[in-house]
């Protein structure tokens, strides 16, 4: 996994509050939301991480449809906020 990727999924971690979560075993590929998803996050957690994301790196999610597909798993929200920002990381 990415160092941005990684950050990521402490920012998700933190902001789910998902404590008996341990990084090392989650994936970029893996899925973040629903029931294949290893961090058991639901469409609940998916707005909070949207709300995480916009405060902390200002990159929106405008539609119901943007959202399932930036938040399919860790690369490709990192491949969404990336795109919007210039961060490289």
């Amino acid at each position: 996994m990415k160092k941005f990727e990684r950050e990521l999924l402490e920012l998700i971690c933190a902001t789910c509050n998902l404590q008996d979560v341990d990084p090392e075993q989650i994936r970029s590929n893996d899925p973040l939301i629903g029931p294949e998803s290893p961090l058991g996050t639901d469409s609940l957690d998916a707005l909070e991480i949207a709300v995480a994301i916009q405060q902390e790196y200002g990159v929106r999610m405008d539609s119901e449809n943007t959202s399932r597909e930036v938040l399919q798993n860790v690369a490709t929200l990192a491949d969404y906020i990336q795109a919007q920002t210039d961060i490289r990381r």
